[in-house]
This record gives C-alpha cells, sequence and structure tokens, in this order.
C-alpha cells in the first residue's frame, strides 16, 4: 500500500511540473508577440549602415521593403528576395540577427 500511494504521490507531482512549465512558455510567447508590436516605421534609407550592411551580406539578392525599429534600437525589416519569396528579420543596431 506505501508503493501505491508513493507512486501516486509521484504521479500528482510530475503532472504538476509539466502544468507549470506550460504556463511559463505561454507567458513568454505573450510577452514576445507585444515585444513585436511595439515596433514603428522608419524610412528605409534611415536604417544603421550595420543593418543593411548585413542584410547585404547575409541576403545579397534581398530588398529592404520596410523597416521598423522599437525602443531597445532593434529593427524589424521587410524583405524579398529576387526568387519572389519574402519574410521578416530581426536585427539590432549593429547588425546582429536576433529572435523575438
Amino acid at each position: 500500500m506505501k508503493k501505491l500511494m508513493l507512486v501516486a504521490v509521484m504521479a500528482l507531482g510530475t503532472m504538476t511540473a509539466f502544468a507549470q512549465e506550460e504556463a511559463a512558455v505561454e507567458a513568454v510567447a505573450t510577452e514576445a508577440a507585444v515585444a513585436q508590436d511595439d515596433f514603428a516605421e522608419v524610412q528605409v534609407a534611415e536604417l544603421p549602415e550595420a543593418v543593411t550592411a548585413a542584410v547585404a551580406k547575409n541576403y545579397p539578392t534581398a530588398t529592404i521593403n520596410k523597416a521598423y525599429v522599437n525602443e531597445a534600437a532593434q529593427y524589424k525589416l521587410e524583405v524579398s528576395l529576387e526568387d519572389g519569396t519574402s519574410g521578416t528579420l530581426y536585427a539590432d543596431s549593429e547588425g546582429n540577427w536576433i529572435e523575438l
């Protein structure tokens, strides 16, 4: 009987730990979504040289269509490639790629 109770307590403890982890992941995802909404549009010509150089180096066929900046000096770049694909890149003011 003691073993049965021990197994039941262990199972309940494990489920509780997984439930807390899932809630933490959801909270982080929500914060990231909010952070992305804080971007304000800027002119492509106003981008720091390091950001445009990083795009040219890593994506030589890319064209920056729109650019946005937030209070942390992080840049959101909407780019399109010659083959017709498009996407969004994030970089800091020094041209380092970031993931939000």
